[in-house]
């Protein structure tokens, strides 16, 4: 199946000039006239980059995927990963789906309830992440993967859980939002803490 979208430099900068567009609009809202306005070319051009509003988004899925895969990469290779972990996500929700992203990513996360395809996309790329965080709990704890998937599973899957709720709701813009995003932080520190506490040499 060839990818849906063309592998060019200008895909990127297209990306950056429409997510706007996207999370202003909404997915239903925001036409392909509209998209190819934002990124400054005709509809027939912007074709040529994106064959749908859906590879639009799966691109967008894609490229911020790629970013959360940099971030686990630098902890998995930090000294004290657990911290490093730490330090990630408090700043995806502090900065990324507060100042940055939460207008998108509320709008994908809504869409992939409605929309197989998004939804598709969104499953694949929340089954990476849990991936990934199971990866790092092995390494904390010294378990096997096969054990650390059987014991933190569930966490991992919470995490993303947590995340992909506070994008939804976008709640910063309500009322008593900073008392709700530091009981947030401290559940994931609670998580976290309950995984750094499992010790390998100390288990029957």
């Amino acid at each position: 199946m060839p990818d849906s979208f063309a592998p060019v430099p200008r895909g990127d900068e297209i990306l950056d000039q429409i997510r706007g567009t996207f999370a202003e609009k909404g997915f239903d809202g925001a036409s392909m006239q509209d998209l190819a306005r934002a990124a400054g070319m005709s509809v027939g051009n912007f074709y040529r980059y994106f064959l749908s509003k859906g590879a639009i988004v799966e691109a967008i899925v894609r490229r911020d995927l790629e970013s959360v895969e940099r971030d686990f990469a630098a902890v998995v290779s930090s000294e004290n990963p657990m911290a490093r972990l730490r330090e990630i996500l408090r700043y995806r929700i502090e900065v990324k789906l507060c100042e940055e992203d939460a207008p998108l990513w509320a709008e994908i996360t809504a869409m992939a309830h409605r929309n197989p395809e998004i939804g598709a996309v969104c499953d694949r790329m929340e089954a990476e992440i849990r991936a990934a965080f199971l990866g790092i709990f092995a390494r904390v704890t010294g378990l096997p993967p096969a054990e650390a998937e059987r014991r933190f599973a569930a966490h991992a899957a919470f995490l993303v859980m947590l995340v992909r709720a506070w994008a939804l709701d976008w709640p910063q813009k309500r009322a008593g939002a900073l008392e709700l995003k530091s009981l947030l932080l401290r559940t994931i520190d609670t998580t976290l803490d309950e995984v750094a506490r499992c010790d390998a040499n100390r288990l029957p």
